[in-house]
């Protein structure tokens, strides 16, 4: 008799220590019986039946998913790589269990389809300067699907968007020509206005034209000189025939203004 007492109370012992789950704060568990979900476990003690009851622990805080770097066409045809990282938790887990195969890889190509479709829709310019933009939309969009699994995206961001080496090479030589041709645009202003000021300075000497001419040639000579080292240049300088045509109006046009002042300092005496 004692032998049998033993062994039930060693059963009975057995079966309540087996009956007994405790689910650590920040998960909640799944209970399945016979193959079918029975319930949900709460963090703290909870009581299953030993054998028959499958348990299934879900951690509910929140987790972070990166995404692998992705090629993406912007609206204007430019080929990028970009990427994003998904902050996210469960909120049900049972429709996070039994919705979806596979959440983690259910996420990451949700994120990476909508990233695509969305950098689809903007040109290479929007694309890199409007990341808080995409960041909102994609959130929004994830939102909608990702309920339905029981998952809260609680933010997405878009870490890096990098352009293909060859169309690097592209756009910095499209910048050093932009520069090179603002660089120059802005001397040869100058240039005229140095010229204008020199003509009403020689304006009553009788070499004035020749002295013009001469500087004009110069600097023309030296432009020349400048423009044949540089292979993005798409300046093109005055023709030498047209200087004498140029110094003239320049004179002429120093003549003029010195007139028109001369004119309205007499009007007023």
């Amino acid at each position: 008799m004692e032998p049998f007492l033993a062994a039930l109370t060693l059963a009975i012992a057995g079966y309540i220590f087996g009956s007994v789950k405790i689910v650590q704060g920040g998960n909640e568990g799944i209970v399945e019986r016979f193959g079918q979900y029975r319930r949900t476990l709460r963090p703290g003690l909870n009581f299953v039946i030993p054998v028959v009851d499958r348990v299934l622990i879900e951690t509910t805080r929140e987790q972070i998913l990166d995404t692998a770097k992705q090629k993406a066409i912007t609206s204007d045809n430019v080929t990028i790589h970009v990427d994003a990282i998904l902050f996210w938790k469960i909120f049900d887990v049972q429709r996070a269990y039994y919705e979806v195969e596979d959440l983690e890889a259910a996420l990451a190509n949700l994120v990476i389809t909508n990233l695509r479709s969305k950098i689809g829709s903007m040109n290479l310019k929007d694309a890199i300067s409007k990341r808080s933009e995409i960041n909102t939309s994609l959130l929004k969009d994830l939102d909608v699907v990702t309920e339905e699994w029981g998952v809260k995206v609680t933010r997405v961001e878009v870490q890096e968007i990098t352009l293909s080496e060859d169309m690097e090479k592209a756009l910095e030589k499209e910048k050093t020509s932009d520069i090179f041709l603002k660089a120059q645009i802005a001397e040869a202003d100058a240039t005229v206005e140095s010229i204008e000021r020199i003509a009403r300075a020689l304006k009553d000497k009788d070499n004035a034209e020749a002295v013009l001419r001469y500087l004009f040639a110069q600097k023309y000579v030296e432009s020349n000189l400048e423009l044949g080292k540089s292979q993005n240049s798409k300046i093109i300088f005055m023709d030498p025939r047209a200087l004498s045509e140029t110094v003239s109006e320049l004179i002429a046009a120093s003549d003029s203004d010195l007139n028109t002042g001369g004119n309205g300092d007499s009007g007023q005496k």
